[in-house]
């Protein structure tokens, strides 16, 4: 009975707003320590960082502890992706390796510590799992956007190559050439210089930057912004069913058993 009391004081702390507030406030100065140690500072300025980091890494222990203990069924706790994350990223932060020649990963796993934002905040879980489930679908856009990359860096070589070999030498470099045109870097200054030649490649730019910059770059938005939809009504589902509200699907389950009532009857 002290150890369901001990979990659900722990649970109670672990829902508490005031503690998620708090771990994310520790987050972002933990960022911060870490973009201070990039600067060139005084040794003893340097020590009180160093003593903050620890303090940081103190404090994130405890809170993997503390979600840990709140979990009613421990083995769950593991069962999800960013509680392994998240508790990988505090265990080799504890492992004191600054003066080692892994200093350079140890360095690396406290920047990664920044992510901890993200299973944190439900919201940047929901947008980042819509990402990773929209990516078979963006997968073929990707492929198109690859296909018409090719066709017109092709192109370019063949018509451009003379004008400015630098620039679209090969296919491999008007592809470049072609990446920097759809980012719009200074692309008006590729366009002018072999319009010199060509009085009409203008049209070639033009055609590219529509396929890419608009078409494409709406289609990803369209596919995303559709799979964070469906994301948001299956979470908002899952929420009504664990408040205990009726969703659609109970309703058509009940319907069902009506049916099939009705028709025993008959």
């Amino acid at each position: 009975m002290n150890t369901d009391n001990l979990q659900k004081s722990f649970l109670k702390i672990r829902s508490n707003k005031a503690f998620e507030l708090f771990v994310i406030f520790i987050i972002v100065f933990s960022a911060l320590v870490i973009g201070a140690k990039t600067y060139d500072i005084p040794e003893n300025v340097l020590t009180v960082i160093s003593w903050l980091d620890h303090f940081i890494t103190l404090v994130f222990l405890v809170e993997i502890i503390i979600r840990y203990l709140g979990e009613e069924h421990k083995r769950d706790f593991f069962k999800h992706g960013w509680n392994i994350f998240d508790t990988l990223i505090v265990v080799v932060s504890l492992v004191p390796i600054e003066n080692s020649e892994m200093a350079l990963v140890g360095r690396l796993v406290r920047i990664f510590r920044v992510l901890r934002m993200v299973s944190i905040i439900p919201e940047l879980r929901l947008l980042l799992n819509s990402l990773m489930k929209a990516m078979p679908q963006l997968g073929y856009v990707i492929l198109l956007m690859f296909i018409i990359f090719y066709i017109y860096a092709a192109i370019g070589s063949t018509f451009f190559a003379n004008i400015n070999p630098t620039l679209w030498g090969d296919i491999s470099i008007s592809m470049l050439t072609l990446f920097r045109v759809m980012t719009f870097e200074d692309w008006t200054d590729v366009m002018y210089e072999t319009m010199t030649v060509y009085s009409f490649s203008w049209a070639y730019y033009l055609t590219f930057i529509f396929f890419t910059a608009f078409a494409f770059l709406n289609m990803v938005i369209g596919i995303v912004v559709s799979v964070l939809e469906d994301e948001h009504a299956k979470q908002k589902a899952e929420q009504d069913k664990a408040d205990g509200k009726h969703t659609i699907e109970d309703l058509h389950q009940q319907l069902e058993e009506l049916k099939a009532l009705i028709k025993q009857q008959k």
